[in-house]
């Protein structure tokens, strides 16, 4: 048995542990003279961390990813309802939900660009229509760079409700109403604490990628929108700061790795 897990515990090794232990070892040198890394060994890079700017950063980038895991979550929660209810239409809606992902991100992104900047079709309706006067300042803020992380990772957010509102037996709700419940209250007392588990799926699926997104923050946020995506981004390639961009990754994962094990033992303890 032992050996049939071999090759598994090897891939963990090689693309895991090993760029992991890389990672750290990087993070713990000095800033070479060209970029790179070089001795002596050194923990400059997270006394640096400790600056109120990189703070900021961090702060704002968990703003920006909860921001965009509620409005996942509004979103997502009445659709996963809707398609859970939709009876033989409910494969089309399914895959009219995982649609997108079969064009490039990048390309995804690229549309919102052209949807939102002053000379797209937003703004050009709003003109025609005579609602406003002058284009809307919809591109290169953080309301676009929302605005692309709920699009494209509001799948992540319906699959995972409507798999939970899926196992859900329907006896229950029949004998709620069948006792006089009204349907908001069926669905506040009822179905939603059914679906926490999927609720809680989604949402760590929502917030970590957008999180660590540095993608659309770049593109659809240009320079006036820097998160901890594009603060590592921009050590490993502008700044060539190899080892303090280690640090930043290495603490973007520790905090990661405390709200997962927080989630876990919420989990465990039955809030979740």
């Amino acid at each position: 048995m032992r050996l049939c897990l071999l090759p598994a515990a090897v891939l963990i090794l090689l693309l895991f542990v090993a760029p992991l232990v890389i990672v750290c070892a990087y993070s713990l040198l000095s800033r070479g003279a060209y970029g790179g890394v070089g001795l002596p060994w050194s923990a400059e890079s997270y006394t640096r961390l400790f600056d109120p700017l990189y703070a900021s950063i961090f702060v704002r980038s968990f703003v920006v990813a909860a921001i965009s895991t509620a409005l996942c979550l509004l979103l997502g929660f009445p659709l996963a309802l809707f398609i859970s209810r939709s009876g033989r239409r409910k494969n089309l809606y399914l895959a009219l939900v995982i649609l997108p992902f079969w064009t490039s991100f990048l390309v995804r992104t690229y549309a919102w660009m052209f949807l939102l900047r002053d000379t797209g079709l937003v703004n050009t309706l709003l003109l025609s229509l005579g609602i406003i006067r002058e284009p809307l300042p919809l591109l290169y803020n953080y309301g676009a760079v929302i605005v692309g992380l709920v699009y494209g990772y509001l799948p992540f957010m319906v699959l995972p409700i409507y798999a939970t509102i899926e196992r859900i037996d329907r006896s229950v709700i029949e004998a709620a109403a069948d006792l006089g419940a009204k349907p908001w209250t069926i669905l506040t007392q009822i179905v939603v604490p059914l679906c926490a588990p999927g609720i809680a799926a989604g949402s760590v699926l929502v917030f970590i990628p957008s999180l660590g997104a540095y993608l659309t923050p770049d593109l659809l946020g240009g320079g006036k929108t820097i998160l901890v995506g594009n603060l590592i981004q921009n050590q490993f390639t502008t700044a060539r700061d190899w080892p303090f961009g280690s640090a930043v990754s290495l603490l973007l994962m520790a905090l990661v790795m405390v709200l997962l094990l927080l989630i876990a033992r919420r989990n465990q303890e039955g809030l979740l």
